[in-house]
């Protein structure tokens, strides 16, 4: 994954756009904060459909979409892509309601829990 200040100028345009029409599609806020799949999409000829990952976080939950990309003349246009399961999961952080029902039980067989938290990883 390469983090949002290592993006290749190439794909600086259609990321920050891909992330404007999620926000807007979704009625959410989200930030970008990385990209996946970089390599592919600049294997890409120019003018040419590609896909990419992005990574987004809101403060509160962070997630991976997946998104095709088309060059239009002036613009790109944007659709979610459906695939097989990903090295990095759609859903980075755990459902609400999840979390504390797992540290109750995990608490109930231990004296303690350890959490690790890596970019909404847990």
């Amino acid at each position: 994954m390469q983090l949002i200040d290592e993006i290749p100028n190439a794909l600086k345009e259609p990321t920050v756009q891909a992330l404007a029409w999620i926000n807007h599609l979704e009625g959410t806020e989200f930030e970008l904060t990385g990209v996946v799949d970089v390599d592919v999409a600049l294997k890409a000829a120019p003018g040419e459909t590609f896909e990419i990952g992005l990574v987004l976080c809101d403060g509160e939950i962070c997630a991976r979409e997946q998104i095709r990309v088309v060059p239009q003349s002036d613009h790109f246009s944007f659709s979610r892509v459906n695939s097989a399961p990903l090295e990095i999961p759609a859903l980075l952080d755990p459902p609400e309601g999840l979390r504390q029902s797992w540290l109750n039980e995990a608490l109930a067989k231990y004296e303690f829990v350890v959490l690790l938290f890596y970019r909404g990883l847990w």
